[in-house]
C-alpha cells in the first residue's frame, strides 16, 4: 500500500510537470526562440609558433585522447608534372607510401606500422602535397622516425609501381564508359587548353615512363624542409613536441619554397561544344570565367550563386528544372573561385535527351532573371542565414581548424577574413545580388559542353520549347568534338 501511494504522488507530481511545461511549449515549432548564436573564430596566432629553421608549425594540445595526429603540407602537386608525364607527382606520394624506404623494405614497414597501430598517408593533390600521421601518443617518437625516413629516403620498390601501374592502366581504360567522366575531361581542356596541367591527363606512354629516378626527383622537389608546414593536435606537452619535431628534420638540407602554379593561358571560349555518346541521358554543362578568392565580389557572388543554383531545394535552378518541371534528378550551380587566377561558375544536369534543350533553356532563363530584377528578402534571408549559422562549422574540430590557418598561411588569405566574414555576408543587399549577377552570369556568353546522342538532344522536347537551334542563335553553330582515346587521347574518327 505505503509503495502505490508513493507511486501515486510521483505521478502525479509528474502531470503536474508536464500541465505545467505544456503552458510554456510554443504554438508552432516558428514561434521557438533561439538565443543569438555567439561564435568568436580563434585566431592563428593562438596556435602558430616555428622551429630552429623558421618551419611554421601549428599546435593543438589535448587531453581526450591518447592519439596525435600530425600533418604536413608541401607547395608543389600536379602542377610540377612534366610534360608528358601528366600524373607523376601523384604517382609519386603514393609510392613513398607503399614503397618502403631505401633501409627497410615495403613488407616490413606495413608490418611495423600495424605492429604500432600507427596510420601513415602521403598524397597529391592540384599544387600541395600532404603526409598525415595518426598514432598513439606512446608510439609517436617511432612513428614520426618512420614517416621522415619515407620522406627523406624513399625506397619505391619496383613491385609496388608495377602492380600501382597496371591498375592505373586498367582504369585508364574505362575513361568512355562513363558521360561524366568524358564530361570532366573535355571540360578541362575547354577551360586551360592542352599546354597547362590542368588540361593535361595522364596517357598510356607518359605512365609507362615512370620509374624510380623520375619519381625520385620528383620527391625531392616537393618533400624538403623551406617547403613545408606542420599541423599537430593530440596528447602531447607544446615545448616537448617542438623539441621532437625539431630533432626529426635536423640534417635535412632546406631547399627553397617552390613557385605558386602557373596561371593558364586558356580560358573559356562563348559556344556550343558537343561529344558523341549514345546514352539516354545527356550531359550538360553550362559555365562562365568567374573571380578570384579574394576579389571583393566574393561574398555578394557566394550569396547569389546560392541564391540562383547552389542551395539546393531553395535554389531557383533546382526549383525550377527539378521541381516545377521533372526534367533532372539533380540540377544545380557552383563556383569555384581559385587563389591564383579566376575560377568558373557552372550549372550542371543531366535529362533524356528529348528534354535537355529545354533544361538548358530554363538554366539561361534563370540567369537572365536574377541578373534582371532583384530577388526576394526572403531568398536573400535564407541564402545569408545558411552561411551565417554554418560558420562555426568550418572550426569544428582542432585538426579542421589547423588546416585552415595552414591553407590560409599558404594563400596569404587576409588577417581578418574569418573575423569579418559573417558581417560581409549579412551586409549584402538585394542590389549586391543584382550587380554581381549582371557583371558576372552572361547568358549569350556561356560555354555549354553536352555528351549525348545529338540527334535525339537536338531535336528537343516534344513540345518544341526548346531545340539546340534555339541556343544556336546567340551562342553560334555547335562544335562537334571527337571522343578521345582512352590510352592515347588522341582523337578517335568521329562518324
Amino acid at each position: 500500500m505505503k509503495h502505490l501511494t508513493t507511486t501515486l504522488s510521483i505521478g502525479a507530481l509528474a502531470l503536474g510537470c508536464l500541465a505545467f511545461a505544456a503552458d510554456d511549449l510554443p504554438r508552432h515549432p516558428g514561434d521557438i526562440a533561439y538565443p543569438p548564436l555567439a561564435f568568436n573564430p580563434p585566431s592563428p596566432s593562438e596556435y602558430r609558433t616555428t622551429l630552429p629553421d623558421g618551419t611554421p608549425v601549428f599546435l593543438a594540445p589535448s587531453k581526450e585522447f591518447p592519439l596525435i595526429n600530425l600533418v604536413i603540407t608541401f607547395k608543389g602537386g600536379s602542377n610540377l608534372d612534366p610534360a608528358g608525364k601528366s600524373g607523376l607527382a601523384g604517382m609519386t606520394a603514393s609510392q613513398m607510401r607503399l614503397g618502403g624506404t631505401a633501409s627497410m623494405k615495403a613488407s616490413d614497414l606495413d608490418e611495423r606500422l600495424d605492429f604500432l597501430a600507427t596510420k601513415i598517408g602521403i598524397s597529391s593533390s592540384d599544387w600541395t602535397s600532404s603526409a598525415s600521421l595518426n598514432c598513439l601518443a606512446s608510439t609517436f617518437d617511432e612513428s614520426l622516425a618512420l614517416l621522415v625516413d619515407m620522406l627523406k629516403s624513399p625506397g619505391f620498390d619496383a613491385s609496388k609501381l608495377e602492380v600501382a601501374v597496371a591498375e592505373a592502366m586498367s582504369e585508364m581504360k574505362k575513361r568512355n564508359d562513363s558521360a561524366s567522366t568524358i564530361s570532366g575531361s573535355e571540360w578541362r581542356r575547354l577551360s586551360y587548353g592542352d599546354e597547362h596541367y590542368r588540361g593535361q591527363q595522364m596517357t598510356e606512354a607518359g605512365l609507362k615512363g615512370f620509374d624510380a629516378a623520375s619519381m625520385k626527383a620528383m620527391a625531392a622537389s616537393i618533400f624538403h624542409p623551406g617547403n613545408m608546414k606542420i599541423a599537430v593536435t593530440g596528447d602531447f606537452d607544446r615545448k616537448v613536441m617542438l623539441e621532437k619535431l625539431a630533432k626529426a628534420f635536423s640534417g635535412w638540407t632546406s631547399g627553397a619554397e617552390q613557385a605558386n602554379p602557373p596561371v593558364p593561358a586558356t580560358s573559356l571560349t562563348p559556344g556550343i561544344y558537343h561529344v558523341e555518346k549514345d546514352i539516354p541521358q545527356g550531359k550538360f554543362i553550362i559555365g562562365l570565367p568567374a573571380i578570384t578568392r579574394d576579389d571583393p565580389d566574393y561574398i555578394p557572388f557566394m550569396v547569389m550563386n546560392d541564391i540562383l543554383g547552389g542551395g539546393g531545394f531553395t535554389s531557383r535552378i533546382t526549383q525550377r528544372v527539378r521541381s516545377d518541371e521533372g526534367l533532372a534528378y539533380s540540377a544545380g550551380s557552383q563556383f569555384s573561385a581559385e587563389v591564383f587566377w579566376p575560377g568558373q561558375w557552372r550549372a550542371s544536369f543531366e535529362s533524356k535527351n528529348a528534354t535537355c534543350a529545354l533544361a538548358a533553356k530554363l538554366v539561361l532563363e534563370e540567369m537572365a532573371r536574377i541578373r534582371s530584377a532583384p530577388v526576394s528578402a526572403q531568398e536573400l534571408d535564407t541564402a545569408k542565414k545558411s552561411f551565417i549559422e554554418t560558420f562555426p562549422e568550418t572550426f569544428s574540430s582542432r585538426d579542421a581548424t589547423l588546416g585552415v590557418f595552414m591553407t590560409d598561411e599558404w594563400t596569404k588569405r587576409p588577417g581578418d577574413y574569418w573575423t569579418t566574414f559573417r558581417e560581409k555576408v549579412a551586409k549584402v543587399t538585394p542590389a549586391d545580388v543584382q550587380r554581381v549577377a549582371q557583371k558576372y552570369l552572361d547568358p549569350s556568353k556561356v560555354t555549354i559542353l553536352v555528351v549525348g546522342k545529338w540527334d535525339e538532344i537536338a531535336k528537343g522536347d516534344q513540345g518544341g520549347r526548346a531545340t539546340m537551334a534555339m541556343l544556336e542563335k546567340d551562342l553560334g553553330p555547335t562544335k562537334h568534338l571527337p571522343l578521345r582515346d582512352p590510352m592515347t587521347l588522341a582523337p578517335l574518327p568521329m562518324k
